[in-house]
């Protein structure tokens, strides 16, 4: 069999290079094997509290952290169940398919959503977003994303925050993909909601949600008449908080709640300055081998250190491209969504990676691009990779 591979071709080596989920590192690989324990002793209990207190440290709060059994979109569900009621006014400045979901989700349980949509490819217009709160000044919350998947851009979180802390309404940000990758102060910007998943910058499988809360996100709970059960705050913040050590209402994800705390020690090791010192660099190499092939990058506002997001040429299509560097090459990427579906791939650099990632990525863009007809001058795009992971 193994004969049989090699003589048919190449023998591959998975990669992933997703903006989620995304590589693990091996030491928190091998904390899911360790044997379970119940999710109410005292040894889960302080496995628990040192990863809420971990969590402070990468979400740069001092605020109180929940962590749910769901990926990303249930923590943003429950960041609209817990603090609205049916009726209520929000703003959604949405600059993608992550974004526009607050809306989606805020309208199936009957909330009045603002849309301050921008363009996709643009990030959230300041301006507009203080115009919609001058003329809503009944605006409960501001919904918004810090790194758009869908498009390859980072958002101002920083300039949104000044605008909404000078009204009544909370910010809630979409921090997802974002948390670990992309320079982010919850406490000193004045972030009243981080939502967060476990599959992407805080390098573990799938299945945790993380919300961070500032006490004027608290003060909207007890009005909240939104239904809500598994997902409530307030039965997550007594249950943080009743004892010396804390706990959760319900059963915990005991391996992957031990899975994040191994990510975080090595989140702390690095050093967070560095983590996002990495991401900018690789993410700079990245952008330097898709511009060196004569590819145009879909991000014309801030593009994202997460992910790159690159516009397919004229006659080839994304899924295709996407198709022959995972079933051929054993990478996987991602393709284009929504309304950009088949028509841009994008290169996932967040999490675990390192340089020589953006070496792979890009050759493996070379090689398939080449394969689907494209005339280029093949290594140009790795040449430009290596001297800018070069640069000091």
């Amino acid at each position: 069999m193994l004969i049989a591979c090699l003589i048919g071709g190449f023998m591959k080596k998975r990669y992933i290079m997703s903006p989620g989920p995304v590589e693990i590192p091996p030491t928190v690989l091998a904390a899911a094997a360790l044997p379970i324990i119940h999710h109410r002793t005292p040894e889960y209990r302080k496995a628990f509290a040192e990863v809420n207190e971990g969590l402070k440290y990468v979400f740069q709060t001092q605020n109180d952290i929940l962590i749910f059994p769901a990926a990303g979109t249930g923590g943003m569900e429950s960041a609209v169940v817990n603090l609205l009621s049916p009726g209520d006014k929000i703003i959604v400045a949405a600059i993608g398919q992550f974004g526009e979901r607050w809306a989606k989700i805020a309208e199936a349980y009957g909330v009045n959503v603002i849309k301050v949509f921008s363009e996709w490819g643009e990030g959230s217009e300041i301006k507009k977003i203080e115009e919609a709160l001058a003329a809503n000044k009944d605006t409960k919350a501001v919904y918004t994303t810090l790194s758009e998947t869908s498009t390859g851009v980072e958002n101002d979180i920083e300039s949104i925050a000044k605008v909404v802390a000078k009204t009544p309404a909370v910010l809630v940000v979409d921090a997802v993909s974002g948390m670990g990758a992309i320079k982010f102060k919850t406490d000193e910007w004045k972030v009243d909601v981080v939502v967060v998943g476990a599959q992407k910058g805080m390098m573990i499988p799938p299945g945790l949600a993380m919300v961070a809360l500032s006490g004027k996100a608290k003060a909207l709970l007890p009005a909240s008449k939104l239904n809500k059960y598994y997902f409530s705050y307030e039965q997550a913040l007594k249950a943080l908080t009743k004892e010396k050590l804390p706990d959760t209402p319900y059963t915990s994800s005991v391996s992957l709640v031990l899975q994040l705390r191994e990510s975080i020690r090595l989140i702390r090791e690095e050093g967070l300055e560095n983590v996002w010192a990495r991401h900018a660099k690789v993410a700079s190499a990245v952008r330097a081998g898709i511009k060196a092939l004569g590819l145009k990058a879909f991000a014309a506002g801030t593009p994202s250190n997460a992910v790159t997001s690159v516009c397919m040429p004229e006659g080839l299509d994304g899924d295709a491209l996407n198709k022959k560097i995972r079933d051929d090459y054993g990478i996987t990427m991602a393709g284009g969504q929504g309304k950009m579906k088949g028509k841009m791939f994008r290169v996932g650099h967040l999490g675990y990676t390192d340089r020589f990632d953006a070496v792979v990525a890009i050759a493996a863009v070379e090689m398939a691009l080449c394969e689907l007809g494209m005339k280029i001058e093949t290594g140009k795009g790795v040449k430009a990779v290596i001297e800018e992971l070069l640069k000091k």
